[in-house]
């Protein structure tokens, strides 16, 4: 059945007593911090078992690792991919010896999430993210354009080298969409954007560890119906972004859980009626009251509203 998860940083924070507050005790987590390290990388077993250690020793098991090792030439075709994607095949290996069974990745070359807001003003003076396309930098990459067809190319031999060690340790790899899903930005090129291409990925190189991280956020902007699109990804779906936009992929902003385009009730019954096992958390909530907007769309308080909303849809949902 659907479990509700909070993305919990490998460092100790206000969140993590927050959570256990709101009754939620699994995380999502990052690679391993300096000062679980040692002189070791991240991904190597003996800091990962120090980060879960950490986690179980203060009441949450850790269920999905979403932070990548560096992937940017892997991404290009660029010389050094080969061991680049030895870092993420070492991470894989070492997550299934622990048990953490899903890995969040993306394929966003040279930039990541994009926003040209973080301060936009939202219901009772809270603040939001939000994105204009007219508004990217113009510098926002140093590096030359590539297409869509050269990253289709360079993901092909990622996921051949990737996959058999994934399934070797049965821990799913889950692609998180591009945010925002629209190609090119500033000449660079962009293909986890549309739900054809994510039909694309899982046939391109067909494995049960190839999976989604439905994030509502961009699939919302992907199509009108996207409890049709959770029906048709079904048991592919391993990780889900619970959250709500407003607008265009060309100019939107986030929203409140109960204020965006989506019915998320109607969500929740998707993943009920194609039996999601996995782990959903909320993602990019507004700032609050009496918190800061230093991490913006991290709100430790914003988030106390998000697993509020969540968990009524979830009892509401599961209950009938």
């Amino acid at each position: 059945m659907l479990e509700i998860a909070e993305f919990i940083s490998p460092t100790p924070s206000p969140v993590w007593k927050l959570a256990r507050q709101a009754g939620v005790d699994l995380a999502v987590g990052g690679l391993p911090p300096e000062d679980l390290l040692q002189g070791e990388a991240p991904w190597d077993y003996a800091p990962l078992k120090r980060m879960k250690d950490r986690y179980e020793e203060n009441g949450f098991k850790l269920v999905v690792i979403e932070a990548r090792p560096p992937l940017n030439k892997a991404k290009r075709g660029l010389p050094g991919r080969d061991e680049e994607i030895a870092t993420v095949c070492t991470l894989i290996e070492n997550m299934g010896k622990l048990g953490v069974p899903v890995w969040c990745y993306e394929w966003m070359t040279d930039f990541n999430w994009v926003r040209t807001n973080l301060a936009t003003p939202s219901r009772g003076g809270s603040v939001v993210t939000s994105f204009k396309l007219e508004d990217v930098p113009a510098d926002i990459t140093a590096n030359p354009p590539i297409d869509e067809e050269a990253l289709w190319t360079n993901l092909e031999y990622f996921l051949k080298k990737v996959l058999p060690v994934a399934e070797k340790a049965s821990v799913k790899i889950s692609m998180h969409p591009d945010d925002p899903p629209l190609s090119p930005i500033r000449g660079v090129g962009r293909i986890m954007r549309s739900i054809e291409n994510y039909q694309r990925l899982i046939e391109t190189v067909p494995s049960p560890m190839s999976t989604i991280t439905l994030c509502q956020g961009n699939f919302t902007l992907m199509t009108d119906d996207l409890p049709a699109a959770i029906r048709k990804f079904g048991k592919k779906i391993s990780f889900v972004h619970f959250r709500d936009v407003r607008g265009t992929p060309k100019a939107f902003e986030e929203t409140w859980h109960d204020a965006g385009k989506t019915d998320m009730l109607a969500c929740m019954r998707a993943y009920r009626d194609i039996g999601f096992e996995g782990v959903l958390r909320p993602d990019h909530v507004p700032t609050v009251e009496g918190d800061s907007n230093d991490q913006a769309g991290y709100s430790a308080f914003g988030r106390l509203y998000a697993i509020g909303y969540i968990r009524g849809l979830h009892q509401a949902v599961y209950a009938s």
